[in-house]
């Protein structure tokens, strides 16, 4: 057995640039990992099965770990007869790149496990393939993110940049491509801030809170409770939701602001508490 461990991300900035003749949009992100991960486990087999621990969660063709392997049977030319045992730490639906994290992983994974050599460049190509976050998670330190996603350009001027952080994510989720298709004839919340928030030279700022607010607007409560607290430096949604996040000045603070979103927002929020772009 292999065992390999599967980081979520978390958007610092997501700006929508415009529309694409694909049918995607243009966009321009800053993305980090964070020290929370999924753990997939691999073992040789007759046949590619996936099992996971969450219900709910499907196992066949629409996994991006099952669409992993068959992009990666597709260059390989055979089959990769993989069993993958899939442990979830990372919330779906949440903006946090849990599917396309664990999508990289895979290739990654049976790249290593059979000896293939596919070169990075090759990789890449195979995960743009699979979706649009997927290549960042082949190599995931601090980068900009642009075109769909695909394009991936480490920030070395910001490789040591690191902050503690807590995560709140309620019950719900949100869908990415709701989120991207209802972008263009949304309203400004008035009572929300979406000024731009700059944290040690980073700016920060998410295109998708503007819509996904008006449908959910206890996220936009969330976040400006989130910028009352003591030693929060910044907070956002990350990608098209439905997590909220702040950036704060230790990880004490993340964990006090933690029990008091459970105290006074809501008592089921998953949370966590830890650092973007741990060293």
């Amino acid at each position: 057995m292999s065992t390999y461990t599967s980081p979520a991300k978390v958007n610092l900035s997501l700006r929508i640039k415009g529309k694409r003749p694909d049918g995607y949009h243009d966009v321009d992100m800053v993305m980090a990992k964070l020290d929370l991960a999924d753990e997939l486990d691999f073992h040789n087999s007759r046949t590619t099965t996936l099992l996971c621990d969450s219900p709910g969660l499907p196992t066949d063709e629409r996994n991006l770990v099952i669409k992993a392997i068959l992009e990666f049977e597709k260059r390989y030319g055979r089959k990769a007869k993989q069993r993958i045992t899939l442990t979830k730490h990372i919330p779906q639906a949440a903006g946090l790149g849990g599917g396309s994290s664990n999508a990289a992983t895979t290739l990654l994974a049976v790249n290593d496990i059979l000896g293939t050599q596919f070169s990075p460049e090759e990789l890449s190509e195979m995960a743009a393939a699979v979706g649009s976050d997927v290549p960042f998670f082949l190599n995931p330190v601090l980068s900009r993110c642009q075109g769909r996603g695909e394009l991936v350009r480490p920030l070395q001027a910001f490789g040591s940049w690191s902050n503690p952080i807590v995560l709140l994510k309620p019950q719900f989720g949100v869908s990415t491509p709701w989120a991207y298709g209802a972008y263009a004839d949304c309203r400004r919340r008035r009572e929300v801030c979406f000024d731009t928030q700059t944290v040690r030279g980073l700016r920060m700022s998410n295109d998708l809170e503007r819509p996904v607010f008006n449908k959910f607007p206890f996220l936009a409560v969330m976040k400006m409770w989130l910028l009352e607290q003591p030693g929060v430096q910044a907070a956002l949604m990350s990608g098209s939701g439905s997590c909220m996040f702040a950036l704060t000045d230790s990880l004490e603070q993340a964990q006090a602001i933690a029990s008091a979103a459970k105290e006074q927002l809501d008592s089921t929020l998953f949370t966590f508490c830890g650092t973007v772009n741990p060293q």
